[in-house]
């Protein structure tokens, strides 16, 4: 006969709020504020304890299992991302490459504009999510926000509103490609 227990014990994540960030937490909703904006997200905390002690986030659990555990580091994440957030913006670049046709990218409120890729005549059009500031230098593109998603999500946009289907990917390598996301080189 076999038995399966799961091992339960108290976990505990603590994350430091730096000096000039404040964070209120009430019943699932979470606000935070600093220099550059306050950003707000509700979250779904299920049964884990999440606390502001002095400059302390302690997010816990008596009784956690695996999945606590997992819920409490995605959970620590997202407010580490939302801290950096209102501190400094989130900044994603992109360069605009085209050997064919010579593009041009306009912004409009809430989308861009993409006009001339690969010769066509009906100009493309990149949703921005709202939250996102968009600024164009030729050929390079700058994307920043408070929250890492959305800035994320503006970028992928412009990425996949010029990807190439049907031809030869060695050959046409125009498009929108993002060479730094958030700090990080690609």
């Amino acid at each position: 006969m076999h038995f399966s227990t799961k091992m339960r014990k108290k976990l505990e994540q603590k994350i430091e709020i730096p000096e000039g960030v404040e964070v209120k937490v009430e019943g699932n909703v979470v606000e935070i504020k600093g220099s550059e904006g306050e950003l707000k997200r509700e979250f779904n905390f299920r049964e884990l304890n999440v606390n502001v002690a002095g400059n302390e986030i302690i997010i816990g659990h008596e009784k956690a299992t695996k999945r606590e555990k997992k819920e409490m580091n995605t959970l620590a994440a997202h407010l580490k991302n939302m801290i950096k957030g209102v501190k400094e913006k989130f900044e994603y670049n992109l360069k605009i490459c085209f050997s064919h046709f010579p593009m041009t990218v306009e912004i409009k409120p809430n989308e861009a504009i993409i006009k001339n890729f690969l010769g066509e005549k009906v100009p493309r059009k990149v949703s921005i999510p709202k939250g996102a500031d968009v600024q164009i230098k030729s050929p390079y593109v700058t994307i920043t926000a408070l929250n890492k998603e959305i800035a994320g999500q503006a970028a992928a946009n412009f990425e996949k509103a010029t990807r190439i289907t049907g031809r030869d990917r060695r050959i046409f390598q125009d498009g929108i490609f993002i060479t730094n996301k958030a700090g990080k080189e690609i």
